[in-house]
């Protein structure tokens, strides 16, 4: 599966319990695993900013440690797959200190020269690139507001073996403060854009979707897109992604999410591309499902 630059190609979930973690999303999604060996080396470079995450080297046969900043000794990357296919990575935490969430990684043909531009908008490296052997190059960054996302320049890895069905990723979104961040993405990676009507009918939305350079901008082409948190957000959130799945049943997977220990951030709603809700699972890393239009039943 191919990726063109700025295009969501793989996430991640940061967890203190990975086994938790498999667990979890084992059960939510119909994910199974492959467990990396344990990182014995990391490659030269890379020690970046932001409390001192790296990326790790890949290792093992089977495995990889990463591409998000998880590598040392005992550390081992699990790859979760659906129907064979690799769809998403957990990846336990080597520092408390480090977040409990999500990382999506938007494809690069370039990382080196990425971060160059990535730094000219304003934004920072928090991990500069870095090889993850024969896989691809890695790197961490953030906008101007402090949203973080990684950079993916494939190697024998390229992403996602399956996206956009129930079990797997299909749409990002980028909580921030203000839409001046607009100007970091679209410059940076080259989004089309359009601003859509507020769909959720609460009235004063302002919602932006991105489409990759050269397509023309639209739900069509879309791969994710910018919402400007309101007042209803705490003032103490960050900005922030949040990642979404397809289920065949939101309602069903929110139920599924809490009877697991999970809690729900938002209620689901309808919207006109499909049921949405926002969850946070048991350890405290947040991410959104989605119901499509053609899988609502009446």
């Amino acid at each position: 599966m191919d990726f063109a630059e700025g295009v969501p190609c793989w996430v991640d979930a940061t967890l203190p319990d990975v086994e938790g973690g498999k667990r979890f999303y084992g059960e939510l999604f119909g994910w199974t695993f492959e467990d990396g060996s344990p990182a014995e080396c990391e490659p030269d470079g890379g020690s970046g900013q932001g409390g001192g995450s790296r990326p790790g080297g890949w290792s093992g046969q089977s495995g990889w440690s990463g591409p998000g900043g998880r590598s040392g000794p005992g550390v081992q990357y699990t790859r979760a797959f659906l129907g064979g296919e690799p769809v998403a990575g957990l990846a336990p935490k080597s520092d408390g200190r480090m977040p409990t969430s999500w990382t999506v990684y938007l494809a690069t043909p370039d990382a080196a020269a990425l971060a160059v531009r990535v730094k000219g908008a304003g934004g920072q490296m928090i991990t500069d690139p870095v090889p993850v052997g024969p896989y691809g190059t890695v790197g961490l960054a953030a906008d101007p507001e402090g949203a973080v996302f990684g950079l993916w320049q494939a190697g024998t890895h390229p992403g996602f073996g399956r996206q956009r069905e129930p079990g797997s990723f299909c749409w990002t979104e980028v909580y921030a403060r203000s839409t001046e961040v607009d100007l970091f993405y679209e410059g940076v990676f080259g989004y089309g854009s359009l601003d859509l009507e507020d769909e959720l009918g609460d009235g004063g939305e302002d919602f932006r979707i991105w489409s990759p350079a050269g397509t023309e901008a639209g739900p069509g082409t879309a791969f994710g897109g910018r919402a400007v948190m309101a007042d209803g957000f705490p003032p103490e959130m960050p900005p922030h992604f949040l990642n979404y799945f397809v289920v065949a049943d939101c309602d069903a997977a929110i139920a599924t999410a809490r009877r697991l220990g999970g809690r729900v951030r938002d209620e689901p709603v309808d919207t006109p591309y499909g049921r949405i809700g926002a969850l946070v699972d048991n350890q405290g890393a947040a991410f959104a499902v989605l119901q499509e239009p053609d899988r609502r039943s009446g």
